[in-house]
């Protein structure tokens, strides 16, 4: 049976024409159950009904004109059930109604399976039989796991355009992953890479002078064109964002990637072949990493040669017709694509891949230009040149709205054009609430390049450094000198002003180049401090070289990631402390009165540590919680996956009570506190770790202004008291309406309707 399953779903799944898969779906069913009718309703959610779309038994002339609405016969109880109704005799059943078109006078059994995706009734199968009789168990399973082998087909082929809804009044939506928050409303354009790796075939060739001529040419070519894209983007944004063409630039510049392919090449392939089997090994180990942010670095890698292989191609640019305005569409979206068309006139970017952690997400929030990433189900030949509205904020694509739709958020445009400007006033002012309390707003940084951008926003300081990309780019580990001149970089660009360095954060399936870790469940395994506390000497060589880097500035504090028990914080001092007396004693007198030993702290972002902040208060300067870890973990969602990322919320009940407990617990014991994350990134959620007890936020430079405005917009005392009716609610979505409110009555009635959360 299970191989006939299979065919089935393979089948209708293959199928170019919506009409003639049905039908051949029925037949199939029809004959696998040896039954004497199957037929397909599929549910119409505009118009309440379910029509019937296809059957081998009933009258032909019923199909797409029949319809039973949600709340009526048998049909309409299987969708309202959500759940298989096997009746012996049909007929004699309160909820049959009869339908004298459909011609089913002689069925008296009847099995029918709701087809549901993701909690949504996409329609019902059913089977019927002249004999009086309950359908087996073995049959009602078969249907039943047909059904739902059905719902994923279904909706793939619902996005394909085959299936037609009515889209008066809201139009047909798309669910995706945050990329970067804002409302874009215009006509869709459909971009492809004019380069693809994916379709090149290797070969090899006997002229290898002239393939090493043909990649050194294409490699100063595109080297050139990074340095452009970046000097037009500087002339509107001049912070990290842009980091990613110097980086692009590095591994151009590198003699590791360079030498690379050239091997490949003297090995006697051709430019285009070598150049595919460098990068698509650099992908393979970038997309095997468990980092989120580390993963996404598998795109720039893509994109970097694909730009390449452009010019290994000598592909010409076509002249492509673009409206004044568009919302860019594309499978994977690049930043390079990105820095391309956003002065074009480009309103937004719909990208079918990536992340909120991927580097034209993060450029797209620099660029203030709305996205929306991992768009599952799209068929993306479908968009070209069609009406669309882009919620940035509810990671929403609706294609086609109606008027009543545009209008709303034509509304929310104008509200949001005129509290960026509230907001840009208070950029360089202190982060102070009505009634004096102040707050301190940091950054989270990780490139290799770029921190002044973070002061010229009105940053406090470095609140998250993660030190894992120097590590990545390379073919074998830093040296000490190499980490310590980084880290002195980076330090003093905020000389005088905290910065908080995470240690290294690989292991697991997030493994580096050169050290490869394979393991049956990564999430879980050999990662943080756990691999480095394994590996001192990785460990101490980077703690040496960020206490070389902190001797005359005296800015750092070092942050352990992954803590899950006390006795690897107990390890991890000793280490600590080892390589400061070691370094004090090759300093002289004069040069060791002055070498200060920098403030330690945690990352409370595993849930078993939650329970154990009173030990480590003993043991440890601060703490800082990572609340995208943590919130995962309590959850056990993973947020890159959108068929659950909807349960990933911060504001879930659960992840609101452990950051309260964390910051009462942090308070009764006197240790500094810190958050860094998405929830610091919203001012609702900034609004609340404030007034829980978080004195500093770590968040993306962009977020410090918005966040900024709204603390200066509200009273301490009074966030208190929603502080405790928040903490008294029992789901997300009372959280968010309660919330809503709240910031209504506190006067940020600007600040809702536009929706900068």
């Amino acid at each position: 049976m299970l191989t006939i399953l299979r065919r089935i779903v393979l089948e209708f799944s293959q199928a170019s024409e919506l009409d003639q898969a049905l039908l051949h779906l029925v037949s199939q069913v029809k004959e696998a159950l040896d039954t004497q009718c199957c037929s397909v309703y599929l549910a119409d959610h505009q118009k309440q009904h379910f029509l019937l779309m296809a059957s081998n038994g009933l009258s032909q002339n019923a199909f797409g004109r029949t319809s039973v609405g949600f709340t009526e016969g048998l049909v309409g109880l299987v969708g309202q059930r959500e759940e298989p109704i096997n009746i012996a005799n049909a007929q004699q059943h309160p909820d049959f109604i009869h339908a004298p078109e459909v011609e089913e006078e002689n069925f008296k059994a009847f099995l029918g399976t709701p087809i549901i995706h993701q909690r949504k009734v996409l329609g019902v199968l059913t089977v019927q039989q002249e004999q009086a009789r309950v359908f087996s168990e073995n049959e009602e399973a078969f249907l039943v796991t047909l059904s739902a082998q059905l719902a994923t087909a279904l909706v793939s082929v619902e996005a394909q355009g085959m299936i037609e809804h009515s889209t008066q009044h809201t139009g047909k939506y798309y669910q995706g992953i945050g990329g970067a928050p804002g409302v874009a409303i215009g006509e869709m354009i459909v971009v492809h890479p004019k380069a693809d790796l994916s379709t090149v075939a290797v070969n090899r060739v006997s002229d290898l002078e002239q393939q090493l001529t043909i990649f050194n040419d294409a490699v100063e070519r595109t080297f050139i064109e990074f340095s452009q894209m970046s000097e037009k983007l500087k002339k509107i944004i001049s912070d990290s964002s842009l980091d990613i063409f110097d980086v692009y630039k590095q591994l151009l510049d590198s003699d590791n990637f360079k030498t690379e392919v050239i091997t490949k090449i003297n090995q006697g392939w051709n430019a285009q072949s070598a150049l595919k089997i460098i990068v698509d090994g650099y992908v393979v180990k970038f997309e095997a990493l468990d980092d989120e942010y580390l993963r996404e670095r598998a795109y720039d890698i893509k994109d970097l040669g694909n730009r390449l292989l452009n010019n290994i191609q000598n592909l010409v640019a076509y002249d492509q017709q673009l409206p004044e305005q568009f919302i860019l569409v594309a499978n994977d979206v690049s930043a390079t694509m990105l820095a391309e068309y956003q002065h074009q006139g480009l309103l937004g970017i719909v990208s079918l891949t990536g992340s909120n952690n991927s580097h034209v997400a993060i450029l797209a929030k620099a660029l203030n230009i709305p996205a929306v990433m991992g768009v599952d189900y799209l068929a993306i030949r479908q968009l070209h040149q069609k009406k669309a509205v882009l919620d940035g904020y509810a990671y929403k694509l609706y294609v086609a709205p109606g008027n009543a739709l545009i209008n709303e958020y034509r509304h929310i445009l104008a509200a949001e054009n005129e509290l960026q400007a509230q907001v840009k006033e208070v950029e360089h002012l202190p982060a102070l609430t009505k009634d004096g309390h102040s707050m301190s707003l940091l950054v989270n940084a990780g490139l290799s390049a770029g921190f002044e951008y973070s002061q010229n926003v009105g940053a406090d300081g470095i609140g998250l450094y993660r030190t894992e990309i120097p590590f990545m780019n390379r073919s074998c580990f830093p040296s000490e000198s190499e980490q310590t001149t980084l880290y002195r970089k980076v330090l003093a660009s905020f000389s005088g002003k905290p910065v908080t360095m995470r240690t290294l954060d690989v292991g697991g399936d997030k493994s580096l180049p050169y050290f490869p870790i394979i393991e049956a469940n990564p999430f879980l395994g050999w990662r943080g401090i756990r691999i480095t506390l394994d590996h001192p000497e990785i460990f101490l060589v980077q703690i040496r070289a960020m206490l070389r880097a902190n001797h005359g500035l005296g800015n750092l504090a070092i942050m352990l990631p992954m803590i899950s028990s006390i006795t690897e914080v107990d390890e991890a001092m000793r280490l600590i402390n080892q390589a400061y007396y070691e370094l004090s004693s090759e300093l002289s007198p004069n040069e060791r009165d002055i070498f200060v030993k920098p403030k330690i702290g945690v990352m409370i972002e595993v849930p078993s540590v939650i329970f154990q902040l009173e030990d480590l208060a003993d043991k440890v300067d601060f703490f800082s919680v990572g609340s995208n870890d943590l919130t995962q973990y309590l959850l056990a969602v993973d947020r890159n996956n959108s068929r659950v990322a909807s349960l990933y919320d911060f504001y879930h009940p659960a992840v609101l009570r452990a950051l309260h407990y964390i910051a009462q617990k942090s308070q009764q014991r006197g240790v500094p506190l810190s958050i860094c994350g998405e929830l610091a990134n919203e001012p609702t959620g900034a609004l609340l770790l404030m007034v829980m007890g978080y004195k500093n936020l770590s968040m993306s430079a962009h977020s410090i202004a918005k966040v900024k405005w709204v603390i200066r917009h509200v009273e301490y005392t009074k966030l208190k008291q929603i502080l405790t009716k928040v903490l008294c609610l029992t789901n997300t979505a009372s959280v968010h309406s309660y919330m809503h409110e709240q910031l209504m009555a506190l006067g940020l009635g600007d600040f809702v309707h536009a929706r900068l959360q």
